[in-house]
């Protein structure tokens, strides 16, 4: 019996690419403006810094909100800015960036599953992202939200499913993981027993077959494949 679902959300609930397009753009831009450092230190610099802060703070590697810090930090350091002024605007460019990193626009049909789903199942959301659910949903559907990045184990680290299930108080086997990354979220899920919708956006078919792997190209089939799983059980 399915007593619960555990969800992605970028790219899974919303298309997140644009998402990320403006807000990558946008808070840098905003940061030029108060420091004009952009020149000097263009967006591609940006993100050799992140990168490597991710090398040098490996166990952080998923934290990017962090990441993005911590090179903002350095960058405006360099570009000669004393310390105080450095963390301001490191800090108010992050705070800026997570406000567009917000301006997101659920799939139309993720809503009413969600409400709907929420009725019969348990849910929980598990992200390497940094969004918090909360500030896009105008009420709580989740039972539970772990941003796997700031708790220092990004999908596919088996132990932000564990957790999940831990609070839903379900076993894998009662549990179907919702997501459209095959490394992140179809293959870590299937090692540790759950069920899993992938959503195979670009029709990339899976690796192998696997009865308990149901694939899709949207959210809005999820409804179908959990008749599916459930006929297949009774």
């Amino acid at each position: 019996m399915i007593k619960a679902l555990t969800f992605d959300l970028d790219d899974t609930l919303w298309d997140n690419g644009p998402v990320m397009v403006r807000t990558e753009q946008g808070h840098y831009d905003w940061l030029d403006q108060q420091a004009g450092h952009a020149k000097r230190f263009p967006p591609e610099t940006y993100l050799e810094r992140r990168l490597a802060a991710a090398d040098r703070y490996p166990l952080r590697r998923g934290d990017f909100t962090f990441l993005r810090r911590t090179a903002l930090f350095e960058i405006l350091s360099e570009h000669g800015l004393d310390n105080a002024e450095a963390n301001r605007l490191a800090d108010e460019a992050i705070d800026y960036m997570l406000t567009l990193r917000h301006e997101v626009t659920l799939f139309e049909e993720s809503l009413p599953l969600l409400n709907d789903l929420k009725h019969h199942y348990g849910l929980a959301a598990i992200t390497n992202g940094n969004v918090d659910i909360h500030r896009i949903l105008d009420t709580p559907l989740f039972d539970c939200v772990i941003n796997a990045g700031e708790w220092l184990a990004p999908k596919p680290d088996a132990r932000t499913f564990l957790a999940a299930m831990a609070r839903l108080g379900t076993a894998p086997s009662e549990t179907i993981h919702v997501g459209d990354s095959w490394t992140e979220d179809a293959l870590p899920a299937l090692r540790l027993g759950m069920h899993v919708a992938w959503i195979d956006r670009k029709k990339t078919g899976p690796a192998f077959s696997h009865p308990r792997l149901h694939t899709m190209t949207h959210v809005r089939e999820l409804p179908d494949v959990i008749e599916r799983i459930t006929a297949a059980r009774a």
